[in-house]
């Protein structure tokens, strides 16, 4: 029986489906061989030895030591695109929020619930501070063309803007769902010349961290609005401030609130709302359910954020699975060692990520513990498990 332990409160979309395989599931299971985890920090957390996979279910996974989890072969999932829907309906309405004050406009409102009998004679004195212009005709630039910037993408297309579009790293995948009327944009520079609106959707790494800076903002349109729902650091709140103060951004609208960003005028700051559906929460559940499972019972690895992904269909006896250092000669070593004990291969598949890469062989013959473990003896061998 698998064993999974859950971490937060996780949907029985996706716990359900892995009881229904017949797996141990729950907060308190001892030993387990995968994690399902939505935000629970597990940096620090110490892993045992039946760990193979921890999935979390959301898209970011900056909670989860993924490159300590690469050097002991444990494989970190994440469930791209299942928040995706919820995610864009929050952004558009934070294209809305930033260029009509409807927040500030609620806000005065309820500041005059005691005025009575006046209260619709002050409303129509008052409406016109809180005035803002239409989206339609205006231009927005979409940095990061993912799951979710597609979608806000074609969304705006929708409300009639004018939609620029630039991710240097777009998949095959990303260019289907995107529509053909978005404009490409060769560069970030394009996008800060003519958006009027700026929608961040990029993962957060190095090469992001604080990729919106006061040279970025020195770049923009004065009075640029802008929707963060990618992550805090991609934007360095301190020069944020500063384009804030002096009217080169008209409005920040950020799902990451924090001490500086509060303190800036000008700001609406929501507590990361971005996937806070139910269906959200229910199809993140369940993808990073079965990404798990399948790893766990098949070997098959999709959508990981640390090793390379790998899929095939099963074939043969048993199935012999090797995560190891990408070096020359492994996949000769494996192959080799295999056919010395006369063992046909019946179908493989070799992929590689970074210095990392996964070998999955499936076998003519059952093969026994003592050769498993011959191959896990060998130099740049991460993990072998044995599937049958």
């Amino acid at each position: 029986m698998l064993k999974i332990r859950t971490m937060n409160t996780i949907s029985e979309h996706g716990t359900g489906a892995l009881e229904k395989r017949g797996c141990l599931v729950g907060p308190e299971v001892e030993n387990p061989d995968g994690m399902l985890i939505r935000s629970a920090n597990v940096h620090g957390m110490e892993f045992g030895e039946n760990m193979l996979a921890i999935a979390r279910a959301g898209a970011g996974f900056n909670n989860i030591p993924i490159e300590e989890c690469a050097e002991r072969g444990i494989v970190v999932f994440n469930s791209p695109g299942a928040n995706a829907e919820a995610v864009k309906e929050q952004e558009i309405a934070s294209l809305v929020m930033a260029s009509r004050d409807i927040v500030g406009g609620i806000e005065w409102v309820r500041s005059i619930a005691d005025e009575g009998d006046s209260i619709p004679e002050i409303v129509e004195k008052g409406k016109s501070s809180f005035a803002g212009p239409e989206l339609l005709g205006k231009t927005l630039g979409v940095v990061g063309l993912g799951a979710i910037g597609a979608l806000v993408a074609n969304a705006a297309l929708d409300l009639g803007m004018v939609v620029y579009g630039f991710d240097p790293f777009m998949s095959v995948d990303a260019a289907w769902r995107l529509s053909r009327d978005v404009i490409k944009a060769e560069d970030l520079d394009t996008i800060y010349e003519k958006a009027d609106y700026i929608s961040i959707n990029v993962p957060y790494n190095e090469q992001t961290h604080h990729m919106f800076d006061d040279e970025a903002f020195a770049k923009m349109k004065q009075g640029v609005r802008i929707v963060n729902e990618s992550r805090a650091e991609v934007v360095d709140d301190e020069a944020m401030t500063r384009a804030l103060d002096c009217g080169r951004v008209g409005k920040y609208v950020t799902d990451f609130p924090n001490k500086v960003i509060l303190r800036a005028p000008n700001v609406i700051a929501m507590p990361h709302l971005g996937a806070c559906t139910p269906e959200s929460e229910d199809r993140c559940a369940a993808m990073a359910a079965m990404e798990l499972y399948d790893y766990l019972v098949n070997g098959n690895i999709k959508n990981s954020v640390n090793l390379p992904d790998a899929t095939l269909s099963r074939m043969g006896v048993c199935r012999l699975c090797v995560l190891h250092r990408n070096k020359p000669r492994m996949i000769t070593r494996i192959l080799d060692f295999i056919s010395d004990r006369n063992i046909n291969v019946e179908h493989m598949i070799n992929k590689p990520r970074g210095g990392y890469a996964y070998t999955i062989v499936d076998l003519g013959e059952s093969i026994g513990e003592p050769t498993a473990a011959a191959i896990r003896a060998m130099d740049d061998v991460l993990r072998v498990r044995v599937l049958y």
